[in-house]
């Protein structure tokens, strides 16, 4: 016996995700304002917490969303963000480099249209 799809359940997601492609240029705004204020010669814990959970947000929600390379992207510095976060000591040039990354993540998604992030293959409804 097939099972009956709730077209409603559909209707929401495609919905929902409407809302976080819209919600995009917001988003990489938080993520480059964080950036900015964040001092690689005295780096401030609470703005890299502020970062690791901007970026893990964006990535879990890009995931489900099929925008597969921002959620890639945003795992990728989240992840270094970690490891940056982990150690006592960490040298200038290395928050500097990964503020270049997240830059240059926030500068390529603001540049291109959402549907440049976006899955081709993800589709709710035809």
């Amino acid at each position: 016996m097939a099972r009956t799809v709730d077209a409603d359940f559909f209707v929401r997601l495609t919905q929902a995700n409407a809302g976080f492609r819209a919600g995009l240029p917001a988003t990489l705004a938080r993520l480059r304002a964080a950036g900015a204020g964040f001092d690689p010669a005295a780096p401030s814990a609470p703005l890299a917490g502020e970062l690791q959970s901007l970026l893990h947000a964006l990535a879990g929600a890009a995931v489900t969303f099929g925008f597969r390379e921002l959620g890639q992207g945003a795992r990728a510095l989240e992840q270094r963000l970690r490891v940056l976060t982990a150690f006592e000591l960490v040298g200038e040039d290395d928050w500097r480099a990964w503020l270049a990354e997240l830059d240059e993540f926030v500068r390529t998604g603001l540049a291109a249209p959402p549907p440049a992030y976006h899955s081709a293959a993800f589709s709710l409804l035809p």
